[in-house]
């Protein structure tokens, strides 16, 4: 593993522009693949160079935060490595939207202000960072990654002038920011899959259209009180023109005829309507619950519109033993999707959460503690470009007989101790945390001290 390693940093290398930053990126992928407690410059040139932390720590800090190389460049390398063993199993693609939040102290890092952390599950001090990723039943990794940059920083040119915000960056939603990242996806030429988002971005009715008009299929969740046209009706015609004036264009309603709430929809639905799907295995059962679909037209605003939206499916899920359903989704899979198919893919967006768990537990996504704008972005790409290799590599292994990386198989580590050994024995063979954990064998010649424990080693 450790000469595909190799091969996979030189590959990465090749997107950085200067020859002096290659070493920056080998050290940086090579210490987040270490078992520490935290992966912030400090710790991580500690436990490669541990005879020049100083020298070390200065390198590693000018290459994160100060040095002009491209995060597009080395997630589009990321993404030539992966695709291949991605695509080669065949099977439906994914393209998911997400955000995850870091908490954080104070006011002088980059897009810090309170607003919703999803880790929190509530209004906080916080970052927040918008992705999209790309996924299919067998893997997935994000290809874009960009920080929200609240109004009130994107306002403030001193707070940008000190973090480093470009001039370029301006004020955009996390809607904008994602239907951004969807188009620009398109346009490199990354191969299309069905947009998955949850109720913060599908409730939108402009970033559902935004979609639509780009092309792209979507399942996204919306709100209980998304207004629907119910199955068979849709807005009255444009009233019959009298022969003065502007003939009438624009679709309209009156008290009698009017949309209702999906809500409202779904608990009038028959019970016969729902059915039990299962949708995949968990790790003590199968997932399932309760489902109904049914074509609707969305109905936000259309009276000021001059023609029918298509019909789309609204997906209801009400898990038995409830008093109301739990979720409702739109989508525009065709009009003959089966029930079943419509309730796989808008569960997929399950991967996005594995992915951020993996990123934070494994890599120390959230670990990073400048200040500044191309340093964040920095450390996230880093620490995508080395899970992108686990991922490339759990693909690689995933249909063999004999899993090839158990960490029950596995001698102690020279680089951790043995508490961290034990930790790592119950890891599940060929995840992403044995694979890292297995790649941290092979870096360990090069370590001179414990980084968990921060003990010497016998004999150095």
């Amino acid at each position: 593993m450790e000469m595909r390693f190799d091969a996979y940093l030189e590959h990465l290398c090749s997107a950085l522009g200067h020859a002096d930053r290659r070493e920056g990126l080998r050290g940086y992928c090579r210490g987040l693949m270490l078992p520490l407690a935290r992966k912030s410059v400090e710790p991580l040139a500690a436990s490669i160079d541990p005879h020049s932390v100083q020298a070390r720590h200065q390198s590693l800090h000018h290459f994160v935060a100060k040095s002009d190389w491209s995060d597009t460049a080395i997630l589009e390398k990321v993404g030539a490595w992966i695709l291949p063993e991605m695509l080669r199993s065949g099977g439906e693609r994914y393209w998911i939207i997400d955000d995850t939040g870091f908490p954080k102290k104070g006011q002088h890092s980059v897009g810090v202000a309170r607003q919703y952390c999803g880790q929190l599950g509530k209004q906080d001090n916080c970052q927040v960072a918008v992705s999209l990723s790309l996924a299919t039943e067998a893997a997935s990794f994000p290809i874009a990654w960009r920080l929200y940059l609240p109004e009130a920083w994107a306002q403030d040119a001193e707070r940008r002038l000190r973090a480093g915000v470009p001039e370029t960056v301006e004020f955009l939603t996390k809607l904008e920011i994602a239907l951004a990242q969807v188009k620009a996806a398109q346009a490199a030429g990354t191969p299309d899959g069905i947009v998955l988002a949850d109720a913060g971005y599908g409730n939108d009715t402009g970033f559902r259209d935004g979609l639509t008009e780009i092309g792209a299929l979507y399942a996204v969740g919306v709100q209980g009180t998304t207004s629907v046209w119910a199955p068979g009706q849709q807005p009255l015609p444009p009233k019959p023109w009298c022969g003065v004036g502007r003939k009438p264009r624009l679709l309209r309603r009156d008290a009698e005829h009017q949309p209702v709430s999906v809500k409202a929809l779904a608990m009038g639905l028959p019970a016969t309507d729902y059915r039990i799907i299962n949708w995949r295995a968990g790790s003590n059962t199968d997932l399932s619950s309760r489902f109904a679909a049914v074509r609707v037209r969305a109905a936000h605003r259309d009276h000021g519109r001059t023609a029918l939206r298509d019909e789309e499916w609204l997906l209801i899920e009400w898990p038995e033993g409830q008093s109301e359903p739990e979720k409702y989704l739109l989508s525009t899979l065709p009009a003959d999707t089966s029930l079943e198919r419509l309730v796989a893919v808008t569960k997929m967006r399950w991967r996005v959460e594995r992915d951020y768990q993996d990123l934070k537990q494994e890599f120390g996504l959230a670990h990073y503690e400048g200040r500044g704008w191309r340093g964040f972005h920095h450390h996230a790409t880093l620490c995508i470009a080395a899970y992108g290799f686990l991922v490339a590599e759990r693909l690689c292994h995933k249909d063999t007989k004999k899993t090839p990386y158990s960490a029950r198989n596995l001698p102690y580590p020279k680089i951790a101790c043995r508490g961290a050994a034990r930790r790592a024995q119950r890891h599940v063979p060929n995840s992403i945390s044995t694979l890292r954990w297995t790649i941290a064998q092979t870096l360990a010649n090069s370590l001179q001290r414990c980084p968990c424990c921060s003990r010497t080693r016998p004999g150095n």
